[in-house]
């Protein structure tokens, strides 16, 4: 047996009345609570019977939802406002860029004419720390390279160079023809030692 379609329009028989308008308050209820868990909506509803009895039902507070329908209402198109700890953090971090800004032109030798006396003896120990900073990591990465030059030629048949002999300014000339063993087993240079064999001139 399928039910029949109510028609809707107002129940003349109070008793029916009352008991469609109870199923229908549970009803309607449930659906708004279904939609304030399912979609993370916030909802309220007010309800008046034929009586005067009030029902009503908030997903979260009733004088909550009621104050923000009313300022909505008031203000409908006007954006929020920022607070004043996010203006006041907006004014800071606005502030602190400028001044790193400005610090940056001034380590380029820019904008120097409205630094006083000390604010330039300042600047000027700063760059040097960090030229000495700078020239002490060209140092470190020319002693890696050195290094890595020796252990490449420690594998080979090739007579490590010292860097001490091109700090003491010796000729590429000179280190070649000491480079090659085989330059001394061709030279005529003998090396004599102690004195003459008896007989010998």
């Amino acid at each position: 047996m399928t039910r029949q379609k109510i028609e809707i329009k107002k129940i003349d028989n109070i008793t029916a009345r009352q008991v469609t308008f109870s199923k229908r308050r549970r009803g309607l209820f449930k659906k708004a609570q279904e939609l304030s868990t399912l979609c993370d909506a916030q909802l309220a509803l007010i309800v008046f019977s034929s009586t005067g009895k009030l029902y009503e039902y908030s997903s979260s507070s009733m004088q909550q939802v009621i104050k923000r329908h009313s300022l909505q209402s008031e203000y409908p198109e006007k954006p929020r406002q920022p607070s004043f700890d996010e203006l006041q953090r907006h004014a800071l971090l606005t502030r602190e860029v400028a001044e790193k800004t400005m610090e940056i032109r001034h380590m380029k030798g820019e904008k120097l004419e409205n630094l006083n006396l000390e604010e330039l003896k300042r600047l000027e120990k700063m760059i040097e720390t960090g030229l000495d900073r700078v020239i002490e990591t060209k140092d470190n990465k020319f002693l890696q390279e050195i290094d890595s030059l020796k252990r490449k030629m420690a594998g080979t048949s090739v007579v490590p160079i010292d860097v001490e002999i091109l700090e003491q300014g010796e000729s590429c000339e000179s280190i070649t023809a000491i480079s090659n063993p085989e330059d001394l087993d061709s030279s005529d240079t003998t090396l004599k030692l102690g004195l003459p064999f008896p007989g010998s001139s």
